[in-house]
């Protein structure tokens, strides 16, 4: 049994769900971005309650890394940290554009929408002026371009965007509309929280991919520009 606990406070609404084996048991959300410290806590008492799953039944603890949210970042990673030393779990770390391309791939197979086996996932989050943090993620979830602060222009993304679909996703999608028009750009409102966790939870508790609390802190993107061609 994996009973995991995932986390999620990267964006503005926090949010904790319950799974086991990879499937949902209960979530719990909060859409108030500056309610995440008293929030989480009280959630997972609750959740856990209402569940009646005792803590120390708990197989791991999930949560995002970013990027996103400074604060809400650290509530979300110190709360999972803490919860993992005390119960002496193992603690996963999900990338947020890695949680956010899994809600994407959800909500377009709910919807009808064809995924062709070429076709690739580029979640954006708003960083400051032309800036985003962003990823191209394949449907496996597996990277083509890991995680990096990119500062948009029309140009970037042409070599992808030549030979295949990319779906643009996220806060700072919005910003890239408006720079692109090319006919493989599919812009869609995405929405994510606890539950997008899961899939990718329960994955890494199969594999063992655990992070060492000690040490891991949260994502929060480098202090970088840069307006090269990708």
């Amino acid at each position: 049994m994996a009973l995991i606990l995932n986390i999620d406070t990267s964006a503005e609404t926090a949010s904790v769900s319950l799974s086991n084996n990879g499937s949902l048991i209960k979530i719990f959300s909060n859409n108030q971005p500056k309610d995440h410290a008293s929030f989480i806590q009280q959630a997972i008492k609750s959740l856990l309650l209402e569940a009646s799953i005792d803590i120390n039944d708990l197989s791991a603890i999930a949560v995002t890394e970013g990027p996103g949210s400074y604060t809400g970042l650290r509530i979300g990673m110190a709360s999972a940290k803490g919860l993992c030393y005390a119960l002496n779990i193992p603690l996963i770390t999900l990338s947020t554009l890695k949680v956010m391309t899994n809600a994407a791939i959800i909500q377009l197979q709910k919807t009808g929408e064809t995924i062709e086996p070429g076709d690739l996932f580029c979640p954006m989050i708003d960083a400051r002026r032309e800036e985003v943090f962003t990823a191209v993620i394949d449907k496996q979830l597996e990277y083509i371009i890991k995680p990096t602060p990119l500062i948009l222009t029309a140009e970037v993304f042409i070599g992808q965007l030549s030979t295949c679909k990319i779906f643009f996703y996220g806060s700072g999608s919005f910003k890239f509309k408006k720079l692109c028009n090319h006919p493989n750009a599919q812009f869609i409102h995405v929405s994510f929280n606890a539950m997008d966790m899961i899939f990718l939870a329960h994955q890494c508790f199969s594999l063992k991919t655990f992070a060492d609390f000690a040490y891991t802190e949260p994502y929060y993107g480098k202090d970088f520009h840069s307006s090269a061609k990708i």
